[in-house]
């Protein structure tokens, strides 16, 4: 004997059969769907003859296409109709052609627009559109716009045009396309790029930092080379051009971790300002051929990739290569010589990097080795980053702790000034002063034997702890490892 439903099975089944019965009405002989009803009376007979034409877009253009959209409903001499069209859960879609003929439809109705909020700027957002009919009036006639933002059971952007012969339809979508272009609200502007659960780049904007060039501690002589790469071909722009010669070019930054390189990149992100500057890092790496379309569209453009070595390995270290050096190759191919387009790439490991990089102009051009800070840069980096604590060291403090610190990055200077001052506060809170004991004291605690790893993390080169000057445990000694670029200290 079958046991009996439970409370939640049977309001299960009660749901399910009102939906099925809402579905019959709806479809039934005689009845007609109010969004069919809609469509066919905006058009009319002779109107519902044309084709309907089409244009799938990245999702994320959605807010590009939104703002086209304000902008083009706006032009005079064009009255535009919004109105909302909601499907039942789980559907995926529907295209402009159902609309028109009712066959094939799922039981949609009207609604008031359902809109998703996306960021338009680093501290706004608009409104845009997920599933709505423009209904047209304009010098074109009367006609009708689907426009299918991304769902989660459809993943794509869709913007359909019916009642219009073909070349008139093709027109309005081209018309759009300009806008969109035009308007795109990535131009110009600092975004990092992630990829979403689905796999989908997600674009989240950022502010531009605020460094100034006394605060980038490398040699004169290697940030000279990486402002004039990168800064000094915008400013010789026309020149170039007008000369005959390439502006596509690319710039790897190499070293040790925690010498600078993200903190260069920063720097020049910051003085960039009017190109369109876009962070890729991590597994964003793979959409790297997406996303230099994108700075092609939105030239002069910067595209950085960070730790490039996880997707741009030597073939010769296994068969066949990473589907995404391929694009990344192809990528930097892609564009146009007199395309504005600077690629930075950042490695720890130089000695992996596919050679093919380097073998043309406009990929890697200058490779510029950040290497670990000599004892001037110590302490001019001491003296960057104790600029907010109160340090009270003498001169003779100041030599000490440089002495100390030979070998090491700029990332363990930064966690030693961190530490000292916790030192401090163990004995006065709030804080009054760091002194030079405070300093010794976070210093032998880095260079024990036992923070090994610690040291790793902030850069510095493993291996076993060597005597120091009396005051505790000695650094490591560097490794060195040789690459096509050289060696270099990691």
């Amino acid at each position: 004997m079958a046991s009996e439903a439970s409370p939640t099975e049977a309001r299960e089944f009660a749901a399910g059969l009102r939906s099925l019965l809402d579905w019959l009405h709806l479809t039934g002989e005689g009845a007609r769907n109010e969004v069919v009803t809609l469509v066919q009376e905006t058009l009319g007979p002779e109107r519902l003859q044309q084709s309907v034409v089409a244009r799938e877009l990245p999702p994320l253009e959605h807010v590009n296409l939104q703002t086209a959209l304000d902008a083009w409903t706006a032009t005079g001499g064009r009255s535009v109709e919004v109105r909302g069209v909601v499907l039942p859960p789980h559907y995926a879609g529907i295209d402009l052609q159902q609309l028109m003929t009712g066959e094939g439809l799922p039981p949609v109705r009207l609604s008031a627009p359902s809109v998703v909020d996306l960021p338009n700027g680093p501290d706004s957002t608009l409104a845009c559109l997920r599933t709505a009919l423009l209904l047209v009036t304009d010098d074109a006639g009367r006609y009708v716009l689907l426009v299918q933002g991304p769902s989660e059971h459809e993943p794509r952007l869709r913007v359909e045009v019916a009642g219009l012969p073909v070349q008139q339809a093709q027109a309005v979508l081209a018309e759009i396309d300009r806008l969109r272009r035009e308007l795109n609200v990535y131009r110009g502007r600092l975004v990092e790029v992630t990829q979403g659960p689905m796999g989908q780049v997600v674009l989240t904007f950022l502010d531009p930092p605020e460094l100034h060039r006394d605060e980038v501690v490398l040699p004169a002589a290697v940030l000279d080379r990486v402002e004039r790469h990168a800064l000094g071909v915008a400013a010789h722009r026309a020149g170039l051009r007008a000369a005959g010669q390439h502006l596509k070019r690319g710039l790897l930054l190499y070293g040790p971790p925690g010498t600078g390189k993200t903190h260069t990149v920063r720097y020049l992100l910051g003085r960039m300002e009017g190109y369109t500057r876009l962070l890729l890092t991590g597994r964003s790496l793979g959409t790297v051929g997406s996303i230099t379309d994108l700075a092609r569209d939105l030239q002069p453009a910067v595209v950085v990739l960070e730790d490039v070595d996880l997707v741009a390995m030597d073939r010769s270290f296994g068969p066949g290569g990473s589907p995404v050096l391929f694009d990344l190759l192809d990528a930097m191919d892609g564009a146009a010589p007199d395309a504005d387009l600077l690629f930075v790439l950042t490695t720890n490991r130089a000695d992996l990097l596919e050679p093919a990089l380097a073998a043309r102009p406009g990929r890697i051009d200058v490779a510029v080795d950040v290497d670990l800070p000599d004892a001037a840069a110590r302490r001019r980096l001491l003296e960057l980053y104790g600029r907010d604590v109160p340090l009270q060291l003498s001169e003779d403090d100041v030599t000490g702790a440089v002495g100390r610190t030979e070998g090491v990055t700029a990332s363990f200077l930064k966690e030693l000034l961190r530490r000292a001052v916790l030192e401090a506060l163990h004995e006065q809170d709030p804080l009054d002063r760091v002194t030079a004991v405070h300093v010794s004291r976070a210093l032998d605690d880095l260079l024990d034997s036992t923070q090994a790893v610690t040291r790793t993390l902030l850069g510095v080169g493993g291996g076993a702890a060597v005597e120091g000057d009396g005051h505790g445990p000695g650094l490591p000694h560097p490794v060195v490892f040789t690459g096509s670029y050289g060696p270099f200290r990691g």
